[in-house]
């Protein structure tokens, strides 16, 4: 199957990996041996804000009352439709037993983790969304304590906006503190806060580097890249909507890679031919992102047919998947490799990323070939357990011990012989390897 690229990207996210490392194990190490104080310390440097770090209930309250009531209802709308989603979720994952052989029960259980850390990007945009999709989710898991960090605006601290948001998806503590730095003070349980278990949410470069640091001394959803999306697309398609939908998405960074694949070349060159106008068209500080993730990073790539379009979005596993074809069903059971895949002209990826129910923080790069993206599935330890009766447990101690002596383990071996010579006394059992 050949591919054509009618428009090739000339960097990759690769290109632009920044020698960030250094800079955030110095900052980690930093807070983790000096605690609160150097934590306010880095606070003041970075984000230049030297009010309260964890909001206090007058202070929430006073943020929640310059939010106007039309965007109040905005958030609430999305809210409900993300908890109504994850509780959705949350139902696929049960507590079951199973008996394996009579009278030997072996069982799973679903528990939530203890406290969750969730980050919520404040800087260039204020990412409402991102409260919404991170708390909510983390709340509707049952976790018992819940922490959202947002980096605070000089002078004035976090976007009420965003206070609003997580105060009424359910966190418990909101904090002032962006950065590594807040990271940091999730992770190790500063100004008084349990540590966290699971940090969540998107960040910018050092963010995602601090989640990659931190991963195993506590959970992580994802190490996040620049955001990506892909629309897939025939001659069914409007070309101003694919457009449009390529151009909102590349708004989100000079490094966020939009793709197109199509097989249909008049559909593909009036797209190209569309976006610059597109990009024109947004506001400042969105035309030079999109201008830049365009020029750099976007590919229009034309395929044979629509197994060989399938083949490609595949092999790019995006974060971000929209079909805009014919025969929707067919894209739905043939596609495997997406974070999140939208059907149909009449839904897109905006809708995701900010009201529509499924979660908006997925894997990036090229990671939903192997994962999915936040659900309330990553604040669930899913535990084993087995309970048996002596006389279920005598096959089990028999294979036990045998293999155990195979594998030269003879203290594993023993702890099956003890009991099957205190529940047996009058049986004998050939417990010998035979290897």
């Amino acid at each position: 199957m050949t591919r054509e690229y009618l428009k090739k990207a000339t960097l990759t996210s690769e290109s632009d990996a920044s020698q960030v490392h250094e800079t955030v194990q110095t900052i980690l190490a930093d807070i983790e041996a000096g605690g609160d104080a150097k934590a306010l310390e880095y606070a003041a440097k970075f984000d230049k804000y030297e009010g309260n770090i964890l909001l206090s209930a007058e202070e929430i309250e006073a943020a929640c009352a310059l939010v106007p009531e039309r965007l109040k209802a905005d958030i609430r709308f999305a809210h409900d439709n993300v908890r109504r989603f994850a509780e959705t979720q949350k139902q696929t994952v049960m507590d079951v037993e199973t008996e394996i052989v009579p009278g030997f029960i072996a069982g799973q259980k679903a528990i939530p983790v203890d406290a969750a850390g969730c980050y919520i990007p404040g800087g260039r945009y204020s990412h409402i969304a991102s409260a919404i999709m991170t708390v909510t989710t983390a709340k509707v898991a049952g976790c018992r304590h819940i922490m959202a960090c947002s980096p605070p605006r000089p002078g004035v601290g976090v976007a009420p906006a965003i206070i609003y948001a997580a105060h009424i998806c359910g966190a418990d503590t909101i904090m002032a503190m962006g950065g590594v730095q807040g990271v940091a003070a999730m992770t190790f349980g500063l100004f008084g806060l349990p540590k966290a278990n699971i940090l969540v949410g998107p960040g910018n470069q050092f963010v995602a580097e601090a989640k990659r640091i931190l991963f195993g001394r506590v959970g992580i959803d994802m190490i996040a890249g620049p955001t990506d999306s892909l629309i897939i697309a025939d001659k069914t398609a409007d070309a101003f909507v694919v457009a449009t939908d390529l151009v909102s998405q590349a708004e989100h960074g000079y490094n966020s890679p939009v793709w197109l694949v199509t097989d249909d070349r008049a559909l593909a060159d009036k797209v190209m031919e569309l976006v610059p106008g597109l990009i024109d068209d947004l506001p400042e500080t969105n035309r030079d992102n999109a201008f830049a993730a365009w020029r750099d990073y976007a590919e229009v790539i034309l395929c044979d047919d629509r197994e060989a379009m399938a083949a490609c979005s595949d092999d790019y596993a995006p974060e971000h998947l929209t079909v805009q074809a014919d025969d929707l069903d067919w894209w739905l059971e043939r596609l495997t490799c997406y974070g999140s895949l939208f059907l149909g002209e009449e839904t897109t990826v905006s809708y995701g990323d900010k009201a529509s129910g499924t979660n908006h923080v997925l894997p990036t790069s090229g990671a939903a070939s192997y994962t999915g993206g936040l659900s309330v599935h990553k604040y669930m330890k899913i535990v084993t357990w087995q309970r048996s009766t002596r006389e279920g447990s005598k096959a089990v101690a028999e294979a036990t011990a045998r293999i155990s002596r195979l594998e030269g383990m003879e203290g594993h071996a023993r702890s099956a012989d003890v009991r099957l010579a205190k529940y047996f006394p009058d049986e004998t059992f050939d417990l010998t390897s035979n290897g």
